[in-house]
């Protein structure tokens, strides 16, 4: 790839790196990366995926801009309050590097919908808000064979890990951490116990710094390791993290799973 003067400006720091350099950063220039959630996980994981170069970035929400995202929600701002998030984000990452093709996908990811679209990427991170879309993301990348970087938050804490079962059959999913899908409850949500408003901005860079080190294939990878956050301790706790043989999902007896007949309840669980 021929790089112009002004590429060659933009992402001269990146260029600089001999574990990125010019074949690197070609790399992430070519890749396709969807984003699942433009929130508050998602605010902060856009805007350094596109400031990274990351040729194409695929966002995928249904909601719109409200005055309570803004508290941690920084791609939006308060013009965009009753604005499509998806739209508004778009506008943002265009801010930060028109280079970068935006594909707004302003839809809820359903069982019908959720294999073609994941297939159609590289890598896929989630940002969502419920455990229903967690498992749902889960499913169709194990069978995608796409690897899934994923953040959570709540309150003070924050977890991170990456989940790419079919590249190693010590590497687990999500189901195989955090077993079957728990049942709705109506409490458990950022609406009914708060989120401090940088959190998100913690775990969305460390997000963004996964991705890339896995579209480049540099680093340690999070597979296998999930990542405990404790901002009020300001403390790091790592977990081993190994499939489970009987998972249903990627398990050495797994059979092969038709996501439209899975119950994916809506949840608000895992709550942004």
């Amino acid at each position: 790839m021929e790089f112009s003067d002004g590429e060659i400006e933009r992402y001269a720091r990146h260029l600089v790196l001999p574990e990125i350099g010019e074949e690197g950063q070609a790399r992430l220039c070519a890749a396709r990366v969807l984003v699942v959630g433009a929130g508050g996980l998602g605010a902060p994981l856009l805007m350094y995926l596109a400031a990274a170069g990351v040729g194409t970035l695929g966002v995928i929400d249904d909601d719109v801009v409200e005055l309570s995202n803004l508290q941690r929600q920084v791609i939006h701002g308060t013009d965009d309050i009753g604005r499509a998030k998806v739209e508004s984000a778009a506008a943002a990452i265009a801010r930060i590097n028109p280079q970068v093709t935006v594909e707004a996908h302003r839809d809820r990811l359903t069982a019908e919908t959720a294999l073609d679209l994941i297939a159609s990427y590289d890598l896929v991170t989630d940002g969502s808000d419920n455990f229903a879309t967690r498992y749902l993301v889960n499913d169709a990348c194990v069978l995608a064979r796409r690897p899934l970087v994923s953040a959570a938050i709540m309150r003070f804490d924050g977890q991170l890990s990456t989940f790419k079962p079919h590249v190693d059959e010590a590497f687990p999913c999500y189901r195989c951490l955090f077993g079957e899908q728990p049942p709705r409850d109506p409490k458990m949500s950022c609406a009914d116990v708060g989120v401090l408003g940088a959190l998100p901005g913690t775990l969305g860079a460390l997000q963004a710094t996964e991705v890339v080190k896995e579209l480049l294939g540099v680093g340690r990878s999070m597979a296998g390791r999930l990542l405990l956050y404790d901002a009020l301790e300001a403390s790091f706790r790592e977990v081993r993290a190994r499939r489970d043989p009987a998972c249903r999902i990627c398990g050495s007896q797994a059979d092969i799973l038709d996501l439209r007949a899975e119950t994916y309840a809506p949840s608000r669980a895992a709550a942004e």
